[in-house]
């Protein structure tokens, strides 16, 4: 995974070697957020961000439970590819 500049668009590449497919993703920095209070963070305060804020936005993106044939067809390839879309688009809402 590269994380690229934020507006650069993100990107899958695939690839396969005769035995493995590789993929690659570029995924673009977020912009930057506004600057919090100064001071230290307290455990209990973390712990209560992560669980309230953490998102939940691609649970409704479903397992891709199938098994890849050897060698990986087409088609294969198509259904990874297809789960990337659905999960950025589910992260784009």
């Amino acid at each position: 995974m590269t994380t690229v500049p934020a507006g650069t668009p993100a990107n899958v590449g695939v690839s396969f070697d005769g035995t493995d497919v590789h993929f690659s993703f570029d995924i673009p920095q977020g912009e930057p957020g506004e600057q919090g209070p100064a001071g230290e963070v307290s455990q209990g305060d973390l712990e209560t961000a992560l669980n309230t804020q953490s998102s939940n936005i691609s649970n409704d993106v479903s397992f891709l439970n199938f098994s890849v044939n050897d060698p990986p067809t087409q088609q294969d390839v198509q259904l990874v590819l297809d789960k990337v879309d659905e999960l950025l688009q589910a992260l784009r809402r």
